[in-house]
């Protein structure tokens, strides 16, 4: 909908200048929510904006937060292949060591 004056694309972007929000008609009537004024729904549509242009940073955040955490996990299993490459190679190593010195007792 590209139509002016929508949702998506008001008129203008001061909220002062657009129409008050109206409470929900849907809501049973002596609910906790309180009526809205003027002044409350301008406070909450800016809090609503900044809150959704933080969303992707937010998003963000916690993407990169996933991803470090995913590269530290790898570099654990990793490091402890590498570990477990290493012992089994010293312990070929020190077998090899075993039978050459019974070799050389023997003779």
């Amino acid at each position: 909908m590209n139509t002016a004056g929508t949702i998506d694309r008001p008129l203008t972007n001061d909220p002062e200048k657009q129409a008050p929000m109206k409470p929900s008609t849907n809501e049973p009537t002596g609910s906790a929510i309180e009526d809205v004024t003027t002044t409350g729904a301008t406070g909450s549509r800016q809090n609503r904006t900044r809150e959704m242009q933080l969303i992707p940073e937010a998003l963000a955040r916690a993407h990169m937060h996933d991803r470090l955490h995913e590269a530290e996990q790898e570099r654990r299993a990793l490091s402890l292949v590498v570990a477990r490459r290493m012992q089994r190679r010293a312990e070929r190593a020190s077998l090899r060591a075993r039978r050459a010195l019974a070799v050389a007792v023997m003779q």
